[in-house]
């Protein structure tokens, strides 16, 4: 479940990045700009190391994308555990 939690997070931080970098919702919205600003607290300390394994790629950070799939990873094999026992 905590693993499902940090995907969901993820993807919100992501959609909302997205609606600001489109200007579909403006950055002075102050609600969203809280929202954006305290998931990016929480999920900077797990992004951060990932960062700084990969290349730079300009304006595009795929780092979330990276943490998805090892958290997706890390369920499958903790389903597999699960089973085994």
């Amino acid at each position: 479940m905590i693993t499902t939690a940090i995907i969901m997070i993820v993807i919100i931080q992501f959609v909302i990045g997205l609606l600001f970098a489109f200007n579909v919702v403006s950055p002075s919205n102050q609600f969203l700009s809280q929202v954006y600003q305290s998931l990016n607290a929480l999920l900077e300390p797990i992004l951060r190391p990932i960062r700084r394994f990969m290349p730079d790629t300009g304006a595009i950070d795929f780092s979330p994308m990276v943490l998805i799939i090892l958290l997706n990873i890390v369920t499958i094999i903790l389903g597999n555990l699960a089973v085994g026992l």
